[in-house]
């Protein structure tokens, strides 16, 4: 699809999330998702009626992009809900600007929201069986993240002390994030030393569980312009759908993040040096340096050694996860659509004590299933037009 489309002729002009964390008892999904929209609407200064174009995804609801367009009383000219878990909103953003450069909307939402501890498992889609995986009773979705993290500590000595400093740096920028869920400083020993899920990863090498909703509102870049704040510009998108079983997974320490971070690289123009700020879907530690790899920050197998001595925390060579990421900010079951809104925001200059120096580009990469599902976008601010 991104050949059709054409760089920095869409941006992202609103972004919020709702309240996270631990929401008051009775709020659905749905009440997540317009908590959130209301609040990415202030951020542009648009309103309801002027969305067109709806597109969600739930764990919790079948028909996402249907009951969101009722719960907002929208009658959205084009729609989509595809998918392919927590890089569905990434996924959206090119299918969102296709329908702008069509014409066929104007102003597009994406949308998500859970409350899945609040309510529990119960109100969570079952796992689709699995005649190749499910006789091994595997911890889903642990196990499989475990295998992978396995395969590349023996193929390339990447050690658990590695794998710790990453969840030790999602920490740190944590810390400066007022709305992060956790509070704690973490150090390398805690991580070790905590609760193993499934080998080699603890629970502290895993994302939190928590409830919340994102929301992010696109338009032309044409109309971007007039709007509240400084839009944040597709540069480039890429995705890439491998497998869905990780047992079909043709190589554990190869993701296909490979193939939709270099789409996204052509589209842009730009390459990993190029890149002032790094969102990576940190659904376990694991996650993150697969994609420092995959998408050109180091060479494959080089990832331990990369993210060792700090080198992605606060102060360190690259800025990776500034909003403390899935391991220590939220993660409400798919966790891409919260990348892309630190992203707008390190363009914008709005993070805070975590704000990253002269950012004006920023790379969010979602991963979706089980390292199944790969989707990269590429935004700038103005002066990478």
């Amino acid at each position: 699809m991104n050949q059709t489309l054409k760089r920095g002729a869409c941006a992202i002009v609103g972004v919020a999330e709702s309240d996270i964390g631990q929401v008051m008892p009775g709020l659905s999904p749905m009440d997540l998702m317009g908590q959130a929209t209301a609040r990415a609407l202030d951020d542009c200064g648009l309103s309801l009626k002027d969305i067109d174009g709806v597109f969600s995804v739930s764990s919790q609801a079948r028909m996402a992009t249907l009951s969101l367009s009722e719960y907002l009383g929208i009658q959205p000219r084009y729609h989509g809900g595809a998918n392919i878990g927590g890089c569905s909103f990434m996924s959206m953003i090119a299918h969102a600007q296709a329908a702008i450069q069509a014409g066929v909307c104007n102003v597009a939402l994406i949308a998500y929201g859970s409350t899945q501890p609040s309510l529990g498992r119960a109100n969570v889609a079952s796992v689709d069986p699995n005649p190749y995986e499910t006789p091994f009773r595997p911890i889903f979705t642990a196990s499989s993240y475990a295998m992978a993290a396995a395969r590349h500590m023996h193929q390339y000595g990447t050690t658990r002390e590695q794998l710790a400093e990453i969840a030790v740096a999602a920490r740190q920028w944590a810390l400066l994030n007022p709305a992060a869920w956790e509070k704690n400083p973490l150090t390398i020993e805690e991580v070790l030393s905590s609760r193993m899920v499934s080998s080699p990863l603890t629970v502290r090498d895993s994302c939190l569980v928590t409830d919340g909703g994102g929301a992010i509102i696109l338009t032309s870049a044409e109309r971007a312009k007039s709007l509240k704040k400084a839009p944040a510009y597709v540069l480039g998108v890429g995705d890439d759908l491998s497998h869905y079983s990780i047992s079909n997974m043709a190589d554990l320490t190869v993701t296909g993040a490979v193939r939709s971070g270099a789409a996204a690289y052509s589209m842009s123009g730009l390459k990993s040096k190029d890149i002032d700020v790094l969102g990576l879907y940190d659904a376990f530690t694991i996650t993150t340096l697969l994609f420092l790899e995959d998408l050109g920050f180091c060479p494959k197998g080089e990832g331990g050694r990369f993210v060792a001595h700090g080198g992605i925390a606060p102060g360190g060579k690259l800025a990776v996860n500034t909003n403390g990421g899935g391991l220590s900010y939220c993660h409400p079951g798919m966790y891409g659509v919260f990348i892309l809104i630190e992203a707008v925001r390190q363009l914008r200059a709005e993070a805070g004590a975590r704000q990253v120096a002269n950012c004006e580009t920023a790379l969010a990469h979602g991963n979706g299933g089980t390292l199944s599902a790969q989707s990269t976008v590429i935004l700038g601010t103005a002066a990478t037009l």
